[in-house]
C-alpha cells in the first residue's frame, strides 16, 4: 500500500492542533510546552510503527490523548502521559528518558501504564483474572493510570474492525467484564456507555444492529416529543427567570438490550427508551433550591410516579454523581424520565473524576472518589489467593446501585443495593463486624441476613464471644465483608488444621503408616478433599474419625493397587453415565478452525440446544463444555479463560433431540392447560416430559419440559403458545 508521507504528516499536525483546541481545562504556556515535547517525543518514538489497519501508529496515542483531554478532561501531565503511554513498552525510549524529559509525575503514570501492558508478556499465569488483579493494584499508585488505560481501551474498541473475530470477542468481553464497570465507578458515564455499546457490537452484532437501526429510525419522532414536552414547561420556567436548556438523551443500545433480555420483551415494549434533561445555571448556594423549584414546576404540569423519585442531590452517589430524577406521565400518556441537574452536576456526570475535582470545595477526604479509593485500598490489599474471586468481588461493588442508611448517631452511610445488616457491621468497622451478635433495624431485631433498604436505621449488637462462621458468607455481598470473614475463617481453619495434622500423624504411626508426601496425596484422594489443609482441618474437627483413618490404613497397606484400580474403574463408569446422558453418537456440533467433531457436554447452567449460538470451554476435568453465547457465565469465561475458549457451530442436528424448559405466565382461563397441551402435542408433535401449573388470584404460572430437535422448533412453539388467549409471557429457562 502506497503511503503519501506529506499528506500523513499534515494530518498528524492537524490532529495535534485539535488536541490543544479541545482540551477541557485551560492550558497555560507551560502546559502547551510540555504537551508539545510529549508529542514530538511520541512522533519520534513511533516513527517506524504502523497499526494493523495500516495507518501510522502515532495516530493511536494522539487519539487516546484527545479522549483524555476532551471527554475525560484531565490536565497537561495526564495528556502528556497519554501521548507517551506506549513509548517505554514498544520503542527504544526508557523510563529514565521519560523522567529526565518530563519529570517524576508523568514518568510514574507512564510506568503504571507500562506495567499493565506487560502483564501478559511477563507472567506465565493462566488466569486473565490475575492480570486484572495486578491492573487494579495500580489504582493505589495514581488513579490517572487507570483512567488513561480506560481511554486507551476505548480507542482500541473504536478501531477493532481489522482484528480477527475471536480477538474482537475476547477484547469486547474483557471490556464489559472490567473496563466498563470501572468507568462507571469513576463516574465517566459517557465513556462507560460507549464501551458497553461497542462491546455489544462485537459480542452480539445482529442484536446491536437491530436496536441501532430502530433508534436511528425514531430520532425524528423523539425530537418532536421533546419539543412538545418543552413547550408545556417553557412559560413556567421563563416566568421564574431561570437560565436553562432542555435536551433529550437516548437510552444506550446496551441498556435497551439488557432490559429486553432481562424482561424477555421486544424493542417496542421498552417504554423508557429516552430521558429528558433540564440543565440549569446556578450558584453553589442555590443549586438544591432551584432543583426542587424545577421539580415543582414539572409536577404542576405532569403527574409524577411517586415510586420513581431518585434524589441524588441530597445524597450524591459515591462516585460523585448528583442529579434529581423523576418519572412523569408526559404528553400522549407516555411515561418519561426527567433528570434535573445544575451545570456543575452535568459536568460531573459527563466528565466524572476531572469535573469532580475542578468543583470540589475544601478538603473533604471521605466523599466521592477519595472516599471510594480509601475503601478500595483494603479490598486491593487482601491476601485472597483466588484471583477470579478477587475480581468478581471487586466487580460486585463497581456496578451495584447504592442505598443510604443511618447509624444510631444519625450518620448517613452508603452501601451497595441488597447489602445485609452484616455488611453494614463490617462497613462500620472490621472489629464490629467480627463481633456481631445481632442487629436491630428501625428498632426491631432482625436476622443478620436481612437486606437493608434506603432510610433504614441500623444498630449492631456485639459480643466478645461472637466470631464469624461459614454461614456468614451467605449473608453478605460486599467484598470487604467477604474478605474479612474469609480471613477469620482461614485463621481458625489453619489453627484446627495444625492440631489435625498432629492427631493424624500419631494415629497413622500406631497403624504403621508414615505421614509423608506420598501418604498425604493418597489420603486427599481417599477422603475426596481438595487439599492437605482440608484433610488436616477435617481431622481436627473430628469429621474424619479414628474408624475412617483405620479403614484408610488397611487400604494403604494391604490393597493399594486394587484400591486405585477400583477407583479408576468407578470413575470411568461414572464418566460413562454422564457422557451417555449428555453426548450422543449423533451429535453434529463441530469445534475449532478445522471444524472437528469432539466429545463434549452441554452445560447445565444455560442448557443449549441445537441452533443456539454456542462456544466450547475446555474444562480441567470434564473435557469440553458447551455454553450459549448469552449464558450468564459467558462474560466471565471469555474474559478470564480466553485461551480455553474454542469456537463451536451446529452443522446438523436432525436426528438428535434436546430437553428444554419453558416458563409461562398470564391470566387464568378455563381449559387453558388443555389448549397448551393441544398446541404442543397435537399441532407440533413435540414430546412433553413434564407439566406443572399453579393459579393464584386469577393469575397462573406454569412450567413445561419438552423435547425438541432444534432452536427453530422451540421458537415456533413459543410463538404458537403466545397466540393462546390468556398467555402473556413465555420464557426459556
Amino acid at each position: 500500500m502506497l503511503i503519501d508521507e506529506e499528506i500523513e504528516n499534515k494530518e498528524i499536525a492537524k490532529q495535534y492542533k485539535e488536541l490543544l483546541r479541545i482540551s477541557y481545562l485551560q492550558l497555560s504556556g507551560e502546559d502547551k510546552k510540555l504537551i508539545r515535547l510529549a508529542f514530538n517525543t511520541a512522533v519520534d518514538a513511533h516513527k517506524n510503527q504502523r497499526r494493523k489497519s495500516g495507518e501510522a501508529y502515532i495516530f493511536h496515542p494522539i487519539a487516546v490523548a484527545k479522549i483524555v483531554a476532551s471527554e475525560i478532561g484531565l490536565d497537561a501531565k495526564s495528556i502528556s502521559a497519554a501521548l507517551l503511554h506506549d513509548t517505554v513498552e514498544d520503542t527504544p525510549y526508557t523510563l529514565n528518558d521519560i523522567e529526565r524529559l518530563f519529570g517524576n509525575t508523568v514518568a510514574k503514570i507512564v510506568h503504571g501504564l507500562t506495567k499493565i501492558s506487560r502483564l501478559k508478556k511477563d507472567t506465565d499465569i493462566s488466569l486473565q483474572a490475575e492480570n486484572f488483579r495486578k491492573m487494579l493494584l495500580t489504582l493505589t499508585d495514581d488513579i490517572r493510570v487507570i483512567i488513561i488505560k480506560i481511554a486507551d481501551r476505548l480507542h482500541n474498541m473504536q478501531t477493532m474492525d481489522a482484528m480477527p473475530e475471536y480477538k474482537q470477542v475476547k477484547i469486547a468481553s474483557e471490556t464489559l467484564y472490567i473496563y466498563a464497570p470501572l468507568a462507571h465507578r469513576i463516574g465517566m458515564f459517557n465513556i462507560k456507555t460507549e464501551l458497553e455499546d461497542l462491546s455489544l457490537k462485537y459480542t452480539e452484532p445482529q442484536r446491536f444492529d437491530a436496536i441501532k437501526n430502530k433508534i436511528d429510525d425514531s430520532q425524528e419522532e423523539q425530537a418532536k416529543y421533546i419539543k412538545e414536552f418543552s413547550a408545556f414547561l417553557k412559560a413556567s420556567l421563563d416566568k421564574e427567570r431561570l437560565r436553562y436548556f432542555i435536551k433529550g438523551r437516548s437510552k444506550s443500545i446496551f441498556s435497551i438490550h439488557k432490559k429486553m433480555q432481562a424482561q424477555n420483551i421486544n424493542y417496542e415494549q421498552v417504554f423508557d427508551k429516552f430521558a429528558i434533561r433540564i440543565v440549569y445555571k446556578s450558584t453553589p448556594k442555590n443549586e438544591k433550591f432551584l432543583a426542587w423549584k424545577i421539580y415543582s414546576i414539572i409536577t404542576d404540569h405532569f403527574t409524577p410516579n411517586p415510586t420513581r423519585l431518585r434524589d441524588w442531590i441530597s445524597s450524591p452517589k459515591s462516585n460523585g454523581y448528583e442529579s434529581l430524577h423523576i418519572t412523569v406521565m408526559g404528553p400522549k400518556n407516555k411515561w418519561v424520565e426527567v433528570q434535573i441537574r445544575s451545570e456543575r452536576m452535568h459536568e460531573i456526570a459527563e466528565k466524572g473524576y476531572a469535573a469532580h475535582y475542578r468543583y470540589k470545595q475544601g478538603v473533604e477526604k471521605d466523599s466521592g472518589i477519595d472516599g471510594w479509593l480509601n475503601r478500595l485500598q483494603e479490598v486491593l490489599e487482601t491476601k485472597d489467593s483466588n484471583a477470579v474471586d478477587f475480581v468478581e468481588n471487586f466487580k460486585l461493588n463497581l456496578y451495584s446501585d447504592e442505598i443510604f442508611v443511618f447509624t444510631p448517631q444519625g450518620d448517613l452511610k452508603s452501601l451497595p443495593q441488597d447489602s445485609s445488616a452484616l455488611d453494614f457491621a463490617f462497613h462500620i468497622h472490621t472489629e464490629i463486624g467480627a463481633k456481631t451478635r445481632g442487629a436491630r433495624v428501625n428498632g426491631k431485631l432482625v436476622p443478620l441476613s436481612r437486606n437493608l433498604k434506603s432510610g433504614d436505621l441500623i444498630e449492631i449488637i456485639t459480643s466478645e464471644n461472637a466470631k464469624p462462621t461459614a454461614n456468614w458468607l451467605d449473608y453478605v455481598i460486599t467484598s470487604r465483608a467477604r474478605n474479612k470473614i474469609k480471613a477469620s475463617l482461614n485463621e481458625e481453619k489453619k489453627r484446627l488444621a495444625e492440631d489435625g495434622k498432629e492427631i493424624l500423624r500419631r494415629k497413622l504411626k500406631q497403624l504403621r503408616v508414615k505421614l509423608d508426601e506420598k501418604s498425604i496425596q493418597q489420603l486427599v484422594v481417599y477422603f475426596k478433599v481438595n487439599s492437605s489443609l482440608d484433610l488436616f482441618y477435617r481431622v481436627g474437627l473430628g469429621t474424619i474419625d479414628n474408624k475412617r483413618i483405620k479403614e484408610f490404613a488397611v487400604s494403604f497397606n494391604n490393597s493399594f493397587l486394587n484400591f486405585f484400580k477400583n477407583r479408576l474403574r468407578s470413575n470411568h463408569q461414572r464418566e460413562g453415565v454422564e457422557t451417555e446422558e449428555f453426548v450422543s453418537k449423533y451429535d453434529k456440533l463441530v469445534f475449532g478452525k478445522e471444524r472437528e467433531e469432539l466429545p463434549y457436554k452441554l452445560s447445565p447452567c444455560c442448557k443449549p440446544i441445537s441452533g443456539d449460538k454456542v462456544f466450547g470451554f475446555v474444562t480441567i476435568n470434564e473435557g469440553i463444555k458447551v455454553h450459549k453465547h448469552n449464558c450468564s457465565n459467558s462474560l466471565s469465561l471469555q474474559s478470564n479463560f480466553a485461551y480455553r475458549i474454542i469456537p463451536a457451530w451446529w452443522v446438523d442436528s436432525s436426528e438428535q433431540e434436546f430437553t428444554s424448559e419453558l416458563n409461562l405466565s398470564g391470566i387464568d382461563q378455563i381449559g387453558l392447560v388443555n389448549e397448551v397441551t393441544r398446541v404442543i402435542s397435537n399441532n407440533m408433535h413435540v414430546d412433553i416430559k413434564r407439566l406443572n401449573f399453579s393459579t393464584e388470584e386469577e393469575l397462573f404460572k406454569g412450567s413445561i419440559l419438552v423435547r425438541v430437535k432444534n432452536q427453530q422448533t422451540l421458537h415456533k412453539l413459543t410463538q404458537n403458545l403466545l397466540k393462546l388467549k390468556g398467555i402473556e409471557k413465555v420464557t426459556r429457562k
